[in-house]
């Protein structure tokens, strides 16, 4: 039944009805951001709210919708933000369906989104942020026009205004969630020996890994760089790096595998691809690396902390806000290898400040970064812009 927006309303956060939500993403891989989506559209629509969700036709995403009805699943070309027929498409969609949020999670779909809600007058236009990189004068444009727009990180929020993309008064920040029992869970059904015989690893070896798409800016070569100093004191240990290259022709993985050979690492490093089961690996590892050149909130530190492994990460805005130095982690300069290795080293050898740290991180974790408080966040925005 159609709900008048003049009817709305929100009683002291007690849900009187259920909203049309439509979510956008383009995206072709899984990372950070659609992992964001992914939960934030089973959430709601665990919750009641009648949500759509428009992605391209080979979207990773749509196998992650499992709270989603498959006929709310659209797909849509959504090639760029130029790509017209796609706004005309959403834009029916919108009306189609009495959308009241259209949620947009990616830059080139910022136009198609803005422009779907433009020409459907109760429809208002939710934006998130996901990274830090700077937007063009179309973005400034589109979000001129949003009803509010999410940063997923303070980091994120400051850069926003910063740039003056949007009047401040427009910006919120709703920190990532993640589903905090799940990784938990895992820790305590974790079966060590049958890992590492499945990593072809034995009880003396001591893991360190990295977790991430294989991209410069995710710091795996330097990462590789401070792996050679570790072994050169640890000769047990052993490193993972876990992520896939999504660039033409694979360059940069094939980089990294020379500088494998370079380093003299030979057996010591194992590339790990796509993992499925992200959160068993991080109960394998005894330290979880993020050498990150920049990061707007990190993902990927925020799971392995509920999962009570130790991390080490580089000092991003994101990463920044997640770890605190010597209490839920270590924080190390970017692209400073040797503190890098350093930082490593002293998780892997002080046992007591490792057990320490992963605890102290577990329960930040636990009590900051959960789904359950990352949604109704959301649905309060949601709530305040109708």
């Amino acid at each position: 039944m159609y709900i008048p927006r003049s009817k709305l309303t929100w009683n002291l956060g007690v849900r009187e009805f259920n909203l049309r939500i439509l979510q956008i993403s383009s995206a072709q891989s899984l990372g950070g951001g659609e992992r964001h989506l992914a939960d934030l559209a089973n959430g709601l629509a665990d919750r009641g709210h009648e949500v759509h969700v428009a992605l391209r036709a080979k979207s990773p995403l749509i196998r992650e919708l499992q709270s989603v009805p498959g006929q709310n699943i659209h797909t849509l070309p959504l090639r760029n933000a130029l790509d017209a027929k796609s706004a005309r498409d959403l834009a029916r969609l919108v009306k189609q369906h009495e959308i009241q949020i259209v949620h947009a999670h990616m830059a080139r779909d910022y136009p198609p989104a803005a422009y779907a809600a433009r020409r459907n007058a109760t429809a208002r236009l939710i934006i998130t942020r996901h990274v830090l990189f700077a937007m063009n004068r179309l973005h400034r444009i589109t979000l001129s026009g949003a009803a509010r727009v999410i940063a997923v990180s303070q980091a994120v929020s400051t850069q926003l205004k910063a740039d003056a993309i949007c009047d401040a008064g427009k910006i919120s920040v709703v920190l990532n969630g993640i589903d905090v029992a799940r990784f938990q869970k895992a820790r305590a059904k974790f079966d060590r020996k049958k890992f590492l015989d499945e990593w072809e690893l034995n009880e003396e070896n001591q893991l360190v890994g990295i977790i991430g798409e294989l991209t410069p800016l995710k710091g795996q070569e330097e990462f590789l760089r401070a792996a050679a100093l570790v072994a050169q004191q640890l000769p047990n240990a052993r490193f993972i790096v876990a992520g896939i290259d999504h660039s033409s022709g694979k360059k940069y993985q094939g980089q990294l595998r020379r500088l494998l050979a370079e380093l003299n690492l030979g057996e010591r490093v194992k590339f790990g691809g796509w993992v499925d089961d992200l959160a068993r690996l991080y109960c394998g590892l005894d330290v979880l690396v993020s050498a990150s050149h920049t990061e707007s909130f990190g993902l990927v530190l925020a799971e392995a902390m509920a999962s009570g492994t130790a991390v080490v990460a580089t000092s991003t805005a994101g990463a920044s806000e997640l770890v605190t130095m010597n209490q839920t982690g270590l924080i190390v300069p970017v692209g400073e290898v040797e503190q890098l290795a350093a930082g490593v080293l002293r998780l892997l050898v002080d046992k007591k400040l490792t057990a320490k740290l992963a605890a102290n991180a577990q329960n930040v974790a636990a009590e900051k970064f959960t789904v359950a408080r990352m949604i109704s966040e959301t649905e309060n925005i949601y709530a305040g812009v109708l």
